[in-house]
This record gives structure tokens, C-alpha cells and sequence, in this order.
């Protein structure tokens, strides 16, 4: 991982991501780009008369002066030298652009958790981002405090193998020299006994198979069952002090129904430590 880009509102929600960069660049050999997006607004009148390409010239000045002094503070605070633009298009369209032309590896954004989440702009920005960024996304709680990771969980209801949905997280928990658990999700109100214990006797293997691959002799596997994800989940990171959550996230059309977007968007409102969102493919 060489280039994290961070996206910025300039909220505390934002900043607390950023921190999250910093403090992680200081560990990683990454560069890190904080982006501001600004989608520029108006119509043939407000254009032609020049009162909305007055506003949006203030509005990117004022934004390219903000990014300036984060600049300087994070240099001056942290040793840390960052780079800034501003692009002025929707935050999504921001993100797809920056993480092509500047070969971004890695997206940090903050999330201001369940409450009022509706009504929070860079909030619903941030779950919006999740199943749509076409690279990982690690996602920063407003009110996480940082600390090196030193534990990740691998949460998935299917045996995750494919390379190009797992070894992002290896390779992010090897930067970091953190331990990775992996866990396999059965519903106990969905799944059928079969289901239950196929996943049982498939878990030896699946750890075995892991451990091979990515040479993590500590890795362990373990089955998590309930009839709440969310819940089983939370469970399993509070008795194991889990710091990094993993999920690979599929889109709709896929036959695992369980961790479509919007389910690890759900996680996302909730989850009290990062989580980091694998763009998943099923082929």
C-alpha cells in the first residue's frame, strides 16, 4: 500500500479519519492526498449574471485555504507532509476520479455511527461510498480513538478464497504486524442444520488453507453463529479485542445475499472500530 487518499468536509467526523492516516502513515511507508469535493451548483440565469460563479469561487477559495492549513498543521504537529486539491464534482464522482489518476490504494473516510445518521451529509456520504468504491475503504467512528491495530477480523459467511478479495487485508495486517482471526457467520434462523454443520467441518480446512497462503501461523478460524449478524459479530470483537473489521462487500446480484452492501453498511452505522470494506467479486 503506497497512496491512501482522504476525503474531507473539514467535520470532526473527517478529521478523526484523517488523524487515523496520519498516525498510520507513520507506520506504513504511505503518502497520504486529502481531497475536498465541491459540486459546483447553479443554472442559465444565477450563470450568465455571474452570481453563482461568484459563489463558487469563494466557496473553492475558502476550501483551498482550509486544505493549506491542514496542511501546515499536520507537517507541523505530526512530521507528516500530505498532499491537497480540490475537485469540483460530487463526492462520489471525487473519489472514482482521484483513486484512478493517482492510483489510490487505500480510501479513509470517517462515519458519525447510528444516530441521526439521516441527517448527517458526510455520514450518509461515507455509508453511500460503501459497495461504490472501487478500492478498499476503511471506515473511522466518529469517536474511535487511534491505536496501532494489532488484531483484524475476517468476518464472512462463505469461505472467502478469491486473492483479489482477501489479500488486502493481510497484506494492510502485515504493514501493521497485527494478528488476523477469521470468522464464518451460519443464521441460526436461515440456515438449516446441514448448513451448520457443513460450515463446521469445512472451518479446519479454511484455516489450514489460509494459513498456507498468507504464512500466518497464528491465524485462527472460527464459526460465529446467532440470528443477528450484527450482534454475533460485536460479540466476537468485544471477547477477542478485535481493532480492524474486515468484510468483503457484494453487490445485490450475488447469490450470498448476507453481505451485500447494504449489509455492511448496517455495520458501518454501528461498529465501534474501523472496518474496512473490500470491493468483493464473485468471479
Amino acid at each position: 500500500m503506497k497512496k491512501i487518499l482522504v476525503p474531507t468536509d473539514f467535520s470532526v467526523c473527517a478529521n478523526n479519519a484523517l488523524n487515523f492516516a496520519v498516525q498510520s502513515a507513520k507506520i506504513l511507508p504511505a503518502q497520504i492526498t486529502v481531497m475536498h469535493a465541491f459540486d459546483q451548483k447553479g443554472d442559465l440565469y444565477t450563470d450568465y449574471m455571474g452570481i453563482n460563479r461568484e459563489y463558487n469561487q469563494s466557496i473553492l477559495f475558502e476550501a483551498g485555504q482550509k486544505l493549506e492549513q491542514l496542511k501546515n498543521s499536520i507537517a507541523e504537529t505530526e512530521g507528516i507532509e500530505i498532499n491537497t486539491f480540490v475537485n469540483n464534482a460530487s463526492l462520489q464522482k471525487s473519489i472514482f476520479r482521484a483513486t484512478i489518476d493517482n492510483d489510490i490504494d487505500l480510501v479513509i473516510m470517517g462515519t458519525l455511527g447510528a444516530s441521526g445518521v439521516k441527517e448527517k451529509l458526510w455520514g450518509s456520504n461515507t455509508a453511500d461510498m460503501i459497495g461504490k468504491c472501487p478500492v478498499p475503504l476503511l471506515v473511522i467512528p466518529l469517536y474511535y480513538e487511534w491505536k496501532k491495530p494489532g488484531k483484524m477480523l475476517l468476518a464472512t459467511n462463505h469461505f472467502e478464497m478469491k486473492s483479489f478479495n482477501t489479500d488486502f487485508v493481510f497484506e494492510l495486517a502485515d504493514l501493521y504486524m497485527a494478528k488476523v482471526d477469521a470468522v464464518v457467520f451460519t443464521d441460526e434462523e436461515k440456515n438449516d442444520h446441514a448448513t451448520f454443520l457443513q460450515h463446521a467441518n469445512k472451518i479446519p480446512q479454511y484455516e489450514t488453507t489460509l494459513r498456507k497462503k498468507y504464512h500466518e501461523e497464528t491465524l485462527t478460524v472460527n464459526q460465529v453463529f446467532g440470528n443477528d449478524f450484527e450482534k454475533s459479530i460485536q460479540g466476537y470483537i468485544s471477547r477477542n479485542q478485535i481493532d480492524i473489521l474486515a468484510m468483503v462487500s457484494y453487490n445485490h446480484t450475488f447469490m450470498e445475499k448476507i453481505f451485500t452492501s447494504s449489509m455492511t453498511k448496517q455495520m458501518a452505522y454501528h461498529t465501534t472500530i474501523p472496518l474496512l470494506v473490500i470491493p468483493g467479486k464473485s468471479e
